[in-house]
């Protein structure tokens, strides 16, 4: 088939600026999603039903967002990075608008993987035209305004969430999202122009169906393992094994594909394995974390769930602040050499963790968190930029698209894994899903310390996996740009 595809160069410098903010406006609407609805699940359990259902709303975004991700980077090194970003707004707005009429708890679901989809888009495609009309030395500075988002979206979104739950309706935290992505959408079709040439491309249908479906597959079994069936009953072995399955078989499909979803040459580099590996163990910590953090400031702390937020937050807000003086850092001396000193905040922040107790502060706590978060940081933004560069126009997509698939990867295995470690601690005393009427977890306190303890401490052995895959990084990366 003939498809335009577009070629290096890309806008006009005077038009950064407004693509930049389209940019920036467009990470703006998955940012707030991951923190804007946590706040409305009881508003939205209480007006749909469906409280055995609601972890879905979430599950099914990170599935939908983590199987796209790869398939819309080769897209875009195929057709170019405009019309994926448009088209991963408009699922996103869509998907919020559904979201926004929903009818029943299954309904939402099926919506939110709308914009899992759409999410899909955006995020390897805000970091692709980055790098795309940004040289080395500009990324620097540009990727920690990008990193801001994230920031203020984890003060903001949280909010945001509470205001219009209590004050307006929980619908409206998806109908935000549509003025919100008309701005975004409009700047991009006005301002971000690409050079383009007609070339014939031929569609991976193949891979791309059986690295969705098998990567679907040991999502949904790594998140329901333990929950809706156990580990060793025959669905739990059967989803997961299906799912290996499938992709091997896409291994060999891609092996004879003219033009694989994932070419072999993303992986067979030395640079790439460091990368996508320090990335997964990124997605591993900060979902992973995220999940059990809160759990443990309100339930052995005994605090409210407004402090629990604000312990949470210090590890979202480090990450910005340390990804906006990344750049600073690795010019100076180097992409390795600043991971691993994001490595070695990380390794601190996890090992300082391991003093928490049923007697610690909650402050305790978010120093912690922010010096996880400053880590991760350090090594999200640098690790990205030098696998970025290393690479031409036609290969970045793909490059970027595989880094944050084995985010979100991560993200997925890391709360499946730390969840199994913490039910399997607890053993016959009680499940983290049990309640009592009031709502609170029906653990002893105690118990839950141990539980949480043992899952701190696969934080550090993922910081440890973390720092061994940054020191893959060649010391000296050749840029192409």
């Amino acid at each position: 088939m003939t498809q335009p595809t577009a070629t290096a160069g890309v806008g006009l410098r005077s038009e950064r600026g407004p693509i930049l903010g389209s940019v920036m406006l467009s990470t703006a609407l998955i940012a707030l999603d991951s923190t804007i609805l946590a706040t409305a699940v009881p508003s939205v359990v209480r007006s749909l039903g469906g409280f055995s259902q609601f972890p879905w709303l979430f599950s099914i975004y990170v599935l939908a967002q983590a199987v796209s991700v790869p398939i819309y980077g080769k897209l875009s090194d195929q057709i170019g990075r405009k019309p994926i970003m448009l088209v991963g707004i408009a699922g996103f707005v869509l998907g919020s608008i559904f979201c926004g009429l929903a009818w029943s708890m299954t309904s939402l679901i099926i919506f939110r993987a709308v914009q899992g989809l759409g999410a899909g888009a955006i995020g390897p495609m805000s970091m692709t035209i980055i790098g795309d009309i940004y040289t080395v030395q500009e990324r620097a500075r540009v990727q920690g305004y990008v990193a801001s988002v994230w920031g203020v979206a984890a003060v903001v979104g949280p909010t945001l969430g509470g205001v219009f739950t209590d004050f307006v309706n929980w619908r409206a935290i998806f109908l935000i999202n549509i003025p919100l992505g008309i701005i975004a959408a409009g700047m991009l079709l006005r301002r971000f122009t690409e050079k383009v040439t007609v070339t014939r491309h031929k569609i991976d249908f193949a891979g791309a169906a059986t690295l969705t479906v098998g990567s679907s597959l040991i999502i949904l079994g790594l998140l329901e393992g333990g929950l809706l069936w156990s580990w060793l009953s025959l669905p739990g072995i059967a989803i997961i094994a299906a799912g290996f399955l499938l992709l091997a078989i896409f291994v060999v499909v891609e092996r004879h594909a003219s033009e694989p979803v994932l070419p072999g040459w993303a992986f067979t580099r030395r640079i790439f394995a460091g990368v996508y590996v320090a990335s997964m163990a990124v997605g591993v910590l900060t979902l992973g974390l995220s999940s059990f953090v809160p759990m443990f400031v309100q339930e052995v702390l005994g605090t409210g769930a407004l402090v629990a937020g604000f312990a949470l937050a210090a590890l979202t807000l480090g990450w910005p602040v340390a990804a906006s003086q990344a750049g600073k850092i690795y010019l100076r001396v180097g992409f390795r050499n600043t991971g691993l000193i994001g490595g070695c905040f990380v390794l601190v922040g996890t090992g300082s963790l391991l003093l928490l107790g049923p007697g610690s502060s909650p402050i305790q706590v978010g120093l912690s968190c922010v010096v996880i978060g400053l880590g991760l940081g350090l090594i999200a933004s640098p690790t990205l930029v030098a696998a970025q560069s290393v690479v031409g126009w036609q290969q970045r997509g793909v490059v970027t698209g595989t880094n944050m698939f084995a985010r979100s990867m991560g993200s997925a295995v890391g709360t499946a894994i730390f969840g199994a470690v913490a039910n399997a601690s607890l053993g016959g005393h009680g499940n983290l899903n049990d309640t009592n009427p009031d709502g609170s977890v029906a653990v002893p306190p105690l118990l839950l310390s141990h539980a949480v303890h043992q899952v701190f401490i696969g934080a550090v052995i993922v910081a440890v996996i973390m720092v061994l895959a940054v020191l893959v990084i060649p010391r000296h990366v050749r840029t192409v740009d």
